[in-house]
């Protein structure tokens, strides 16, 4: 029968002798050949993460991702691009909505994107269930709203749609408190009570009124603003360009449905809706959301909703070249008011980052 040590022989056991650490107390505490291996840099090369490098699940490794992080400025510089290509689609994709309807034009220029986008994909690691719902969450989003854009289209002009789309800056973080449960800014509210203002100068009664495309659009600036902040969250955890290859895929199947289900879908195929159709599928769409994507990694959400800020400016000047569109002086105003509701939108307030406003996980 063991002898029971006294209080004092158990504490000096205790201060001079220490037992060596089991395994699991082991790599908690830094030691071990994976670890070490961490530290110098070295991929680890256990079971489960060659696994999950090979089936692609959260790692950015396809050729389209592929590269040197992007600097700030670079990164500025590559949403700014994007936003410019989408600024002037306005009014090409409203001159191509003479020759086609709506959901038809939007099946076609998503189908022909995805098209563009598969030889530049990674697509030989199987799809994850996660990346799957990733990639159908984008797309159900993405596609509502842009059929929302282009039907509202048909009824108003390309300017007034822009300025109403920027909205979607300002609705992001009410879509982040909803979504996301994450405390909404002072500052958001009231960009948002002047963006309201901004909407009724810009569709008041001596401005031709609310049409129904203002009220389309409108829709159009909801679902944008919750693509700001659900691709903000995966493109962090996704390789992007995978993410954009299933949510365009997602969109043209989607149009498809709705072009046989809700309208008697034609097209009349000519030079100039071709050049159109090409603009818009391969710049504005294949593109743009690829820039979008590997800009937004980094930098923040908040920093990329103040960039799209300049969409609406550049599709007002694209009108004006194109149809010779000019807006009225009350229309101006409502104008300048979205944009600053925008601007205050992303103003800062303490310290406690929120959805639409966190730093990216790459450093910056």
């Amino acid at each position: 029968m063991p002898r029971a040590r006294s209080a004092g022989r158990r504490r000096a056991h205790r201060r001079g002798h220490r037992a060596p650490p089991r395994s699991h107390q082991a790599r908690r505490l830094g030691g071990g050949p994976r670890a070490r291996r961490r530290r110098r840099g070295r991929p680890c090369r256990c079971a489960g993460h060659s696994r999950g490098r090979r089936r692609g699940a959260d790692l950015a490794d396809g050729p389209l991702s592929q590269g040197a992080p992007l600097t700030p400025r670079r990164a500025d510089v590559t949403l700014i691009g994007a936003t410019l290509i989408w600024g002037a689609a306005f009014p090409v994709v409203k001159a191509a909505l003479a020759s086609s309807t709506p959901l038809a034009f939007l099946a076609i220029r998503f189908a022909i994107a995805a098209a563009v986008l598969t030889p530049f994909t990674s697509l030989a690691a199987p799809f994850t269930r996660r990346e799957l719902t990733a990639g159908a969450l984008l797309g159900t989003i993405l596609g509502g709203g842009f059929a929302a854009q282009v039907v509202g289209l048909v009824y108003t002009t390309p300017a007034r749609s822009a300025f109403i789309v920027g909205i979607s800056s300002v609705l992001a973080p009410l879509v982040a408190f909803l979504a996301l449960r994450e405390r909404t800014r002072w500052t958001a509210l009231g960009a948002l009570l002047i963006a309201a203002g901004g909407m009724y100068f810009l569709t008041a009664p001596d401005a031709g009124g609310l049409n129904r495309g203002d009220v389309w659009t409108l829709l159009t600036a909801v679902l944008f603003g919750g693509q700001i902040v659900a691709v903000a969250e995966l493109s962090r955890r996704y390789d992007p360009g995978r993410l954009v290859w299933m949510q365009t895929a997602a969109t043209a199947v989607v149009a498809a449905l709705g072009a046989l289900l809700l309208e008697d879908a034609h097209v009349r195929w000519s030079a100039t809706f071709t050049a159109e159709l090409l603009y818009a599928a391969v710049f504005a769409t294949a593109l743009a959301l690829l820039w979008q994507m590997r800009a937004q990694r980094h930098m923040s959400s908040a920093r990329a909703a103040l960039i799209f800020c300049l969409e609406a400016v550049f599709a007002a000047a694209a009108s004006w070249l194109w149809f010779g569109e000019r807006l009225s002086l009350p229309q101006w105003l409502g104008g300048g008011l979205i944009l600053t509701g925008m601007v205050v939108a992303e103003l800062p307030q303490g310290h406690q980052p929120s959805a639409v406003s966190r730093q990216s996980s790459t450093p910056r």
